[in-house]
């Protein structure tokens, strides 16, 4: 009888340190996959002739990033506003690279091959709806994305080594596989931690 009490006191025992570690390591691995969500950065927009014309705030949340835009000076109507792949707008606007594209997937998220569940389908990460200028030249505009992060250390985070920059093009994109001419950058802002 001594026997089988203490074989259940050492069996209980064990399952309970594997159960220990088994949620240590829940803890220290499985956070590792969830955003540190309320997370901010900004980026603040300005011309071609360096002057301020607005700022794009970014929140993490725990499926993405809420973005909110404003700016003005824009002409009317409609502009590409995507996030591209070098943090830097100096000395000119071409300094910020080709559009945030970390998974090397196609351009556009309209059409026939898109999929929201399937990243591989299409869009780059720094492919963002449009942004549309009154007739004063001031813009307004919130939107959500999971095609970028705040996160330090993820594939698809706008703080890799070279950070990333959000540019207003003269011309509105056309969300197509083939890249549209959206025209000059008439905008540009570097993403810093806020």
């Amino acid at each position: 009888m001594f026997r089988e009490i203490r074989s259940t006191v050492l069996i209980v025992s064990l399952g309970v340190v594997i159960a220990a570690l088994l949620g240590l390591l829940i803890v220290r691995y499985g956070a590792a996959d969830q955003p540190q969500v309320g997370l901010k950065a900004t980026a603040a927009l300005t011309s071609p002739t360096g002057e301020s014309i607005g700022t794009v705030g970014f929140t993490q949340t725990s499926t993405g990033v809420l973005v909110a835009a404003e700016a003005e000076g824009l002409e009317p109507g409609g502009h590409a506003f995507i996030v591209h792949a070098i943090g830097s707008c100096t000395p000119d606007f071409s300094a910020a690279g080709d559009h945030f594209n970390p998974e090397g997937t196609r351009h556009g998220f309209a059409h026939s091959n898109w999929s929201l569940r399937d990243s591989s389908s299409g869009g780059h990460g720094g492919d963002l709806p449009n942004i549309y200028a009154a007739s004063d030249g001031s813009a307004r505009a919130d939107f959500f994305t999971d095609g970028i992060t705040l996160q330090d250390g993820e594939r698809h985070s706008v703080f890799d080594a070279d950070g990333s920059a959000v540019v207003v093009h003269e011309r509105p994109d056309s969300y197509g596989e083939v890249e549209s001419d959206t025209g000059e950058r008439v905008a540009c802002g570097v993403i810093q931690r806020s």
